[in-house]
C-alpha cells in the first residue's frame, strides 16, 4: 500500500525552505512529507521527525536510509515537541510542518480500530504499545457514563444523534463487552442508521471521529504543539499545519490570529489552501483538509 500525502507540494512550498534550515516534521507517518524535502534538498537540511507510532517510524525509516539526508527521528507525540528537541539539545529551528490526518497505513493495517469498515479491536491509540492505563476507545465505550459519551461524541463528533447513541452504547454494553469495531458499528447502525439512509456519511464517521480524539485527547495536543512549537521557532521561521475536521481548523485559525494580534506572527495563508479538485479524485480521504502557514517575526 502506498500513502498518500495531502496538500504535498502547497505545504512545502509554503515552508519556504533553505539550505541549512532545520525542520520538523511533528507528525512522521507515511513519511512522505519527509521524503518530498528530501528530494528537492538532500542533506543540506537537517529533519528531526516525531512520531508517537514507532511502526510509522520503523517503516518510514526504511525508505529514507535510502537517501542522502541528515534526519533524526523521535519516538513522541508531537505535544511533546519541547522534550524532542531539548533531548536533541536543539535550541532552534526554522520550520515546522504538522499534518494531523491518519496515515494509511493507521488506516488499513494498523489493527488499532481506527477504521469503521475493519474489525479491529477497539484501541484507536496512536501509541502502538498503550499500558494498562492509557486511555483507549475501550475503556471510553465500555466505563465512561452516559452523559460524558454523549458531550465526546457531540462536541468532538459534531454528530446531532449523540444522546441517542450514547443511550444505546450504555445499554448495550449492558448485555456484553463492546470489543471490536463492528461491535460498535453494529449498535450505531442499529440506533441512526435511518437517519443516514441516502447521505454520503457513514453513521459511524462522526462517532468514530469523536472517540479517537477523545483518546488520543488531539485538540489539547495540538493546542500545546502551537504554543511550544512557535516558541523554538527561530525568526522568520514558519508553521504549517494541516488538519481534517472544522474542530482543528478551528484551533489552527485562533492560535494563528492571536500570534498575530500580538505582533508575534504573519498569517501566510489569509485562506486556508484546500486540494485542487484533481487531488480529491486522486485521494478522497484529502477532500476536507485545509493547510495553513504563518511565519514569525
Amino acid at each position: 500500500m502506498k500513502h498518500i500525502s495531502v496538500l504535498l507540494n502547497e505545504s512545502i512550498d509554503g515552508l519556504n525552505i533553505k539550505s541549512d534550515d532545520v525542520i520538523v516534521d511533528g507528525t512522521l507517518g507515511g513519511g512522505g512529507h519527509t521524503l518530498e524535502i528530501i528530494h528537492r534538498f538532500g542533506s543540506k537540511v537537517k529533519i528531526i521527525c516525531l512520531d508517537l507510532d514507532s511502526d510509522a517510524i520503523a517503516r518510514s525509516k526504511k525508505l529514507i536510509d535510502e537517501t542522502e539526508s541528515n534526519v533524526a527521528y523521535v519516538n513522541i507525540g508531537f505535544q511533546d515537541i519541547d522534550k524532542a528537541l531539548d533531548g536533541l539539545g536543539v535550541k532552534s529551528v526554522d520550520k515546522i510542518l504538522l499534518d494531523l490526518g491518519l496515515s494509511s497505513f493507521q488506516l488499513e493495517e494498523g489493527n488499532r480500530g481506527f477504521s469503521f469498515s475493519k474489525d479491529e479491536p477497539l484501541l484507536m491509540t496512536m501509541n502502538k504499545s498503550p499500558q494498562s492505563d492509557d486511555v483507549t476507545a475501550y475503556g471510553i465505550v465500555n466505563t465512561w457514563d452516559e452523559e460524558t459519551l454523549a458531550d465526546i461524541i457531540f462536541g468532538f463528533g459534531e454528530e446531532r444523534f449523540s444522546r441517542k447513541i450514547a443511550k444505546a452504547i450504555v445499554a448495550a454494553r449492558l448485555e456484553k463487552e463492546i470489543k471490536t469495531t463492528f461491535d460498535l458499528v453494529e449498535i450505531i447502525e442499529k440506533t441512526v442508521g435511518k437517519f443516514y439512509r441516502g447521505k454520503k456519511i457513514n453513521p459511524s464517521t462522526r462517532t468514530f471521529q469523536a472517540i479517537r480524539i477523545a483518546t488520543n485527547s488531539e485538540l489539547s495536543n495540538l493546542e500545546q504543539v502551537i504554543q511550544k512549537g512557535f516558541s523554538y521557532l527561530s525568526q522568520g521561521g514558519r508553521m504549517a499545519i494541516i488538519s481534517f475536521h472544522s474542530l482543528e481548523d478551528r484551533i489552527v485559525k485562533k492560535a494563528f490570529v492571536e500570534l498575530k494580534e500580538k505582533g508575534e506572527a504573519n498569517i501566510i495563508t489569509k485562506k486556508p489552501i484546500v486540494p485542487s479538485d484533481n487531488e480529491i479524485k486522486l485521494n478522497p480521504r484529502s477532500r476536507s483538509s485545509k493547510l495553513r502557514i504563518i511565519e514569525k517575526l
